[in-house]
């Protein structure tokens, strides 16, 4: 990873957008610090297209979606797009149709209690009842599970014919072909009426997990924050670029960076 202070200029002048992870992105302890939401209303001052993809819930992440100065955000690692309407109101898309969602839902409570009865110490996140397309295992929010048991819950998961994967503080699980990258290009598309995957070179992601792998790959103007020194280890794919700063710190960072290079 190389410092973001080394992030060329002319690549900055080309973005038309950012996607953003949020938990341990945006957020610090749980929260939106001022300068990382200050970062988001002035890149959309600027006309960038802001759009925010995490694991966490549907459910969840409403009040925000209407809240920040965001395009959209896109939940449950992929599934669902919370899109803002030019009235202010927001419209729900789901990359399932209802049938499909039903079916999975009862399959994935089924292992939830698999997990919560056969792998000690786990437990299902707090924010579970906002989940209609993935489950959650809390490993760093309000819990504590050492590697062992995390490894454990994506195995379990995995031979239930799962995908899996880890963020910063949950383990999601889920029966579908969605993931951060394909949500990307899949609202892309629903917002813009262009795939995300043919204009990657004009967007930037940051992130800070296992869970922003694909888009790591993908991106070339990648970028961790510096937390992500946490999870470094486990990625094959790792951001070109690294923030001095953590969490909502490091976001701004990037933010100011795009608008010097725009002038703004």
């Amino acid at each position: 990873m190389l410092p973001l202070s080394e992030w060329p200029l002319a690549d900055r002048r080309k973005l038309v957008g950012v996607f953003t992870d949020i938990d341990d992105t945006l957020t610090t302890e749980g929260a939106i610090t001022g300068d990382a939401l200050d970062a988001l209303h002035q890149l959309k001052h600027a006309g960038l297209r802001v759009v925010a993809i995490t694991g966490r819930p549907v459910g969840w992440s409403e009040p925000f979606a209407s809240a920040w100065p965001v395009d959209a955000i896109v939940a449950e690692n992929g599934a669902v797009a919370l899109v803002k309407t030019p009235q202010g109101s927001l419209s729900k898309s789901y990359q399932q149709d209802a049938p499909m969602r039903a079916a999975n839902f009862a399959r994935m409570q089924q292992v939830l209690r698999r997990i919560e009865q056969e792998i000690p110490g786990t437990a299902r996140s707090t924010d579970s009842p906002g989940r209609e397309t993935d489950i959650a295992i809390d490993h760093s929010e309000f819990a504590s599970l050492d590697e062992s048991s995390i490894d454990a819950v994506v195995r379990l998961m995995r031979a239930e014919g799962m995908h899996a994967t880890v963020s910063s503080i949950h383990v999601n699980g889920w029966y579908g072909e969605h993931d951060k990258l394909q949500g990307a290009s899949w609202v892309a598309r629903l917002l813009w009426q262009e795939p995300f995957d043919d204009s990657f070179a004009r967007w930037a992601y940051v992130g800070d997990s296992t869970n922003d792998e694909r888009m790591f790959a993908a991106v070339r103007d990648s970028i961790g924050v510096a937390n992500i020194a946490r999870f470094a280890p486990h990625l094959a794919s790792l951001p070109r670029y690294v923030t001095q700063g953590e969490r909502g710190a490091g976001f701004a960072e990037v933010a100011h960076l795009i608008l010097q290079a725009r002038g703004d």
